[in-house]
C-alpha cells in the first residue's frame, strides 16, 4: 500500500454523533477483508469483528472490495 491509502475503507455508516444513540459504522480492513462494527457515543466507543450467524468472522474476499 502506498503511504496515500489507508488500511480501513468505511463501507456503511449512520446515525449521529448528536444524538444518544451515537454513532456506528461497518469499517472493511483492505490488508485482511475482514468487516468490524464501530460505534461511537460522547467520549466512549467500541469495536468489533462482525460475525455471521455461525460465529465466524465476516471476511469479504478481495475481488468483492471494489464494490465499497
Amino acid at each position: 500500500m502506498s503511504k496515500k491509502e489507508t488500511r480501513f475503507k468505511v463501507i456503511h455508516a449512520d446515525g449521529s454523533q448528536i444524538k444518544d444513540e451515537g454513532s456506528r459504522q461497518i469499517l472493511l480492513d483492505i490488508e485482511t477483508g475482514v468487516n468490524y462494527l464501530v460505534w461511537k457515543s460522547g467520549y466512549a466507543g467500541g469495536i468489533t469483528p462482525l460475525l455471521d450467524s455461525d460465529g465466524k468472522v465476516i471476511v469479504t474476499r478481495p475481488d468483492m472490495q471494489d464494490r465499497f
